[in-house]
């Protein structure tokens, strides 16, 4: 089946995956971060300690499906320690999949004068 990745939602889990974990463990860990039905069609977003290992898992009609990326350069960007899953937009996950950190934009300055 083919994903619309507009129209599901994205959540990453933030904080690294021991990708020995196949579908059944990342499932687990998944329902136990989203408060949500993870038999929807939703995208679960897991990566290695080492950055370089991605793994997605989402349902799809009858069953779990599990995609891995491994990049042979470069670590993907990823938040380190929030305690829940965190939702993405589609162009969010575009810029992880791309290595763009978005995670670590400028904060917004709000002066009140100028000295």
């Amino acid at each position: 089946m083919i994903i619309d990745l507009k129209k599901v939602k994205i959540f990453l889990s933030p904080g690294f995956t021991d990708m020995r974990k196949q579908i059944n463990s990342l499932s687990a860990i998944a329902s136990e971060k989203v408060k949500e039905n993870i038999f929807r069609q939703n995208i679960f977003l897991f990566c290695s300690k080492n950055r370089k290992h991605l793994k997605i898992l989402y349902w799809d009609r009858n069953g779990f499906c599990l995609w891995w990326k491994r990049l042979e350069r470069d670590k993907f960007p990823w938040p380190r320690n929030k305690k829940e899953a965190t939702l993405l937009s589609y162009d969010e996950l575009k810029m992880l999949l791309n290595g763009i950190d978005f995670f670590k934009v400028h904060q917004k300055l709000d002066y009140k004068k100028v000295s």
